[in-house]
């Protein structure tokens, strides 16, 4: 009776397993850039070296139960040894050979994968600033003078080199099928290159709690063919509002689930005083949201 059970068990096991695995679309384990593809590699290398330890470990542990049984008269019994030189090499030169392997793997990959280390391309780097803001995510196209709120366009095939900050509390930029989650903090600037292969769109979120409004901080990221991103970039710059220092007031209000929008163009230096506040008269003084204040409550809520 106990094999069907058993088998009735896995079977269920594997059952919910599935479905778990099927939603893995569209995340870490769907990569769509250079940098999330290695990032992958690395994953299932470092995978691949821990279960080389843990399931002959396992196996061995299950073949030591069964060899010892109290019904197998072929088992030795012997209370009073208690060394072997064999055995003490083995059970510490392999976990030794396993920390060097998975030290090697993260010393070599985290040169590689350096966030601010750009990528290599044929053609330059779109630039893109980011800002998180309570609840919201700013991304400003200084070359292009353009702006847009929670929705993030770049061409597909070409490197996008980002600067990011906060204004507000500490916040964390993520697209997985992209790769490397990283920081925005308050009064520093971090940078971060990535690459989407292919045309689509993809999920943006905050790694990062901040708040009441954190479920709703997401953001879209769509690649086009350069001449889609081209034509764009010049709607953008013929409809919106201009992005100045009122409109960035505006901005910094705290608001849950704000649409996506554009800015035909940008205030000079905007993102520059933001990184370094106090710095620039034309904006407002330190954002109520920035920390050493309590979390901002939402508009019209306790």
């Amino acid at each position: 009776m106990a094999r069907p059970a058993t088998a009735i068990a896995l079977a269920a096991a594997l059952g919910l397993a599935l479905p778990g695995l099927a939603g893995c679309s569209g995340g870490i384990l769907d990569p769509q850039g250079p940098v999330a593809t290695q990032e992958l590699t690395i994953l299932w290398d470092s995978m691949g070296i821990m279960l080389a330890i843990v399931i002959p470990t396992i196996l061995a542990t299950l073949g030591v139960a069964w060899w010892f049984r109290a019904g197998n008269t072929r088992a030795r019994y012997r209370p009073d040894w208690e060394y072997s030189g064999r055995i003490e090499m083995v059970v510490w030169a392999i976990p030794a050979m396993t920390v060097l392997l998975l030290g090697g793997i993260g010393w070599v990959s985290s040169r590689d994968l350096d966030p601010p280390k750009p990528l290599p391309a044929d053609t330059p780097p779109v630039r893109v600033q980011v800002v998180s803001l309570d609840w919201k995510w700013l991304f400003i196209y200084p070359d292009q003078n353009i702006a847009s709120i929670n929705h993030l366009v770049v061409p597909a095939g070409t490197p996008v080199s980002f600067q990011l900050t906060s204004d507000g509390v500490m916040n964390s930029f993520f697209v997985p099928q992209l790769g490397s989650q990283i920081y925005t903090m308050p009064g520093m600037i971090t940078r971060l290159n990535l690459q989407a292969d292919r045309p689509g769109r993809y999920s943006g979120i905050s790694a990062q709690f901040s708040g009441a409004g954190f479920p709703d901080m997401l953001f879209t990221l769509e690649a086009l063919p350069r001449d889609a991103f081209d034509s764009w970039v010049a709607s953008a710059r013929a409809q919106g509002e201009a992005l100045d220092a009122a409109a960035y007031a505006r901005l910094t209000r705290s608001s849950r689930a704000d649409r996506p929008r554009t800015f035909r163009s940008v205030m000079p230096g905007l993102f520059d005083a933001v990184a370094n506040p106090g710095r620039n008269p034309a904006l407002p003084q330190t954002n109520p949201n920035w920390p050493g204040h309590d979390y901002p409550p939402l508009d019209g809520h306790p």
